[in-house]
């Protein structure tokens, strides 16, 4: 079931309206990856950060991994943290929509809101690990066409209410 954006971004305000999150929206253009956001120019203040939802090849595990925009996933790193060696890969379409209602280009940490069984485990990159806590922090909201800033500090309050297993640091 696709969910448009308009009703995406609502149920993500919501909840961090209930949470008392403060957070400031930025319009823009639909961006599907950060190279396109680099050709308009676009960046934010503070952390501008990827969103890669990856899986084990053969299992049922799921990963969010969230890493500073120009930063590379080190698949060697994540499969020494998962214990999968080199069983790693790119969740699909599909996985990306059953798993956290959400389709290519949206991916980020709000999708939680569609994981209730608490499946999907959050692995932050060090950018994120090593800022300070009023340090902004930018992702869509289950939208394309916006970006969310909020601070670091309420960014894991976000998180800790979600429930979702989190790893520091990849």
């Amino acid at each position: 079931m696709k969910k448009d954006g308009k009703n995406a971004r609502g149920q993500v305000y919501q909840a961090l309206d209930e949470l008392k999150i403060s957070y400031q929206v930025h319009e823009h253009e639909a961006f599907f990856t950060v190279a396109e956001a680099d050709e308009k120019g676009y960046a934010l203040p503070g952390l501008n950060l990827k969103n890669l939802f990856i899986k084990h090849k053969k299992g049922p595990e799921r990963w969010l991994v969230i890493l500073e925009d120009h930063c590379r996933l080190d698949f060697k790193a994540l499969g020494k943290l998962t214990g999968w060696g080199n069983k790693a890969a790119f969740a699909g379409d599909e996985e990306l929509m059953r798993c956290l209602g959400l389709t290519p280009g949206s991916v980020g940490p709000f999708g939680l809101l569609n994981d209730r069984e608490h499946q999907v485990i959050v692995v932050l990159g060090k950018a994120v690990c090593d800022a300070e806590e009023g340090t902004l922090v930018n992702f869509h909201p289950n939208d394309n066409t916006a970006t969310l800033s909020l601070t670091k500090k309420d960014f894991l309050k976000f998180l800790r209410h979600m429930g979702n297993p989190v790893i520091f640091e990849i």
